[in-house]
């Protein structure tokens, strides 16, 4: 049966074709083009008078993506957002460059509430034909919606993130403007369809008054005449119907790439376990923006797909130029590079260099099923969880089969400030998961989770304990050696095939990796369990065979109240500090 586009509305992911230059965590040196930068210029403009918006009979409603962006000139647009704790509000910082010199502006309180973006940024209001006023409302921002440069001698790619966080755990993003560079100003995802008839409309976007007066911006509102046309799947040509169905295969890109991977996400995706896939609006083929759309892992929009990525060794370079992976403090880490294919030589040995970091995120997405079996009586407590790296150095494992073994043995990797490998040591197995949405190799131990009781003892354990690594979530990309632009975003390059030799999987600094337990075994069976209090319990590294910086933090409890009857279960989910629901 042929996939239709309109259906599912899922994005295409924006993937650079230059490499990407260097990106950490700490405040980044001005580059060559910012070295007299001031405060940055910041303009909306529209990128055409006119725009036609599809609205499908069997899905009606359009998206307002009407081709408006936010520029910077001079230098960029940069933010740090950031919150202490679970307890503390999320606060954001400006990083102004001016004549070679960093300065940080701090924004005012209660500003930004969460990492999706500036709240409130535009104002759309749509008129119709008669004049007559059909919408007004507000949209967030965010900057990090790239969609290209808008003069030749800009940097060939933007050093920022590629999307914003929606993980109600984050706890630090960097938002940015590149410098000669347009940001798509539509919420795309965080944006509702617009119920809209055919015909003809004009559009009026503005960024509302505290912006232009917190950044300067010109109040120069910019109008766009809009055509909402009306298209049915059934009226279509075959032809068209049959270009729509493979545009759907290519725009879900990873969706065919990481089928296999059972135990990420929904049947939706062929990644169950990971998450259930969402459906955002799709960007507008004219703008190209828009976040990128990683099926897999989490309930919740991830880390966009990978860039290219380089590095400082001595001033900042492209990555074009030659340099390997490095940082501006002077360490560096592993590149995530193809595994080798022949076991380590030489004595196993933890050196003392780098290690990361693994910490656990509070569980999310809590709610009660029937685990898919409609079995009567049965309930099952499905939830998401998060492991991420807090760094300073990238979680590096290979797995190596001898032939005709059914297990990998598998490796963690260490390396120098030079990032050259100094040394690797065994760390348990990966094991090759052969049912149909699976299909790859899992590597084991990474994680476990468990239902407490209210004592803390443990009365469930999910059967989940092996895990295929993907930088799916960008968690903190503040802390120090943060990569901004990881590799293996999506499940399809670090799995391996059944006839693999060896796999080589990278948890990378500031991105963690997403599970959602919503089948049987994975999810905890709860039928026989009394009503009350439990804690979910995110356990990272539980037979501490990986080395870290600290095993201390590996552990993030999320307490939940049980209710209801059997075949009838109910969830309370108290909020975590200032995090609420479930």
């Amino acid at each position: 049966m042929t996939t239709r586009t309109p259906r599912t509305r899922l994005w295409r992911p924006v993937i650079a074709a230059a490499a990407a230059i260097t990106v950490t965590a700490g405040v980044v040196a001005a580059t060559p083009q910012d070295s007299k930068a001031t405060t940055p210029q910041l303009s909306l403009i529209a990128a055409s008078t006119t725009v036609t918006l599809d609205s499908w009979k069997e899905d009606p409603g359009v998206y307002l993506d009407l081709g408006t962006y936010l520029t910077a000139g001079g230098s960029p647009l940069e933010l740090r957002v950031t919150r202490k704790s679970y307890k503390d509000p999320v606060v954001a910082t400006q990083i102004i460059r001016e004549k070679g010199k960093t300065r940080t502006r701090a924004l005012p309180a209660g500003l930004v509430k969460d990492f999706t973006g500036l709240p409130g940024f535009v104002t759309v209001t749509l008129t119709d034909a008669a004049g007559k006023k059909v919408l007004s409302r507000t949209e967030s921002f965010c900057p990090n919606n790239a969609s290209g440069r808008i003069r030749p001698d800009a940097p060939a790619t933007s050093k920022y993130p590629e999307s914003c966080p929606v993980n109600p755990f984050t706890l630090g993003s960097v938002w940015g403007v590149e410098n000669g560079w347009a940001s798509n100003t539509y919420a795309g995802y965080y944006s509702a369809p617009v119920a809209l008839p055919a015909g003809k409309y004009t559009a009026k976007v503005s960024v509302t008054k505290r912006y232009r007066d917190l950044f300067k911006i010109a109040d120069k509102p910019q109008t766009v005449k809009v055509t909402v046309r009306e298209r049915s799947w059934e009226e279509e040509s075959p032809g068209l119907r049959s270009a729509a169905g493979h545009a759907e295969h290519s725009a879900a890109g990873h969706t065919s790439g990481a089928a296999g991977h059972a135990g990420h996400t929904t049947a939706a995706s062929g990644h169950t376990g990971h998450a259930p896939a969402r459906t955002p609006a799709p960007a507008a083929a004219t703008s190209g923006a828009g976040p990128s759309y990683n099926v897999g892992h989490g309930p919740y929009a991830p880390a966009p797909a990978a860039v290219p990525w380089a590095v400082k060794r001595q001033g900042l370079r492209a990555a074009t130029a030659g340099d390997g992976p490095g940082y501006t403090d002077g360490s560096r880490q592993a590149p995530a590079a193809q595994p080798a294919r022949r076991r380590p030589t030489g004595k196993a040995a933890v050196p003392d260099v780098p290690k990361p970091d693994l910490r656990s995120l509070p569980a999310y997405g809590i709610t009660i099923s029937d685990g898919g079996t409609k079995a009567p009586g049965k309930d099952y407590l499905a939830f998401s969880a998060n492991v991420w790296n807090a760094g300073p150095a990238q979680l590096v494992v290979d797995g190596f089969r001898s032939p005709g073994k059914a297990l990998m043995d598998a490796y963690q990797y260490f390396y120098d400030a030079s990032g050259k490998q100094v040394g690797y040591t065994p760390t348990g197995t990966m094991e090759w998961d052969p049912r149909p949405g699976h299909e790859h190799w899992h590597f084991t131990d990474f994680a476990s989770y468990r239902l407490l009781k209210a004592d803390k003892k443990e009365t469930v354990r999910s059967g989940k304990e092996a895990f295929c690594l993907a930088n799916t979530d960008a968690v903190d990309y503040t802390v120090k050696n943060a990569n901004w632009h990881p590799d293996n975003t999506d499940l399809s390059t670090a799995c391996g095939q059944e006839n693999s030799i060896s796999v080589r999987e990278v948890l990378d600094v500031g991105s963690g990796d997403t599970y959602t337990q919503d089948l049987p075994g994975q999810s905890f069976d709860i039928t026989g369990l009394a009503n009350g209090t439990y804690y979910i319990q995110v356990l990272a590294n539980p037979a501490k065979r990986l080395k870290e910086t600290d095993l201390g933090n590996n552990s993030a409890l999320r307490k939940v109240v049980l209710g209801g009857r059997p075949g009838a279960r109910t969830v309370t989910v108290p909020a975590h500090g200032l995090v609420t629901g479930n």
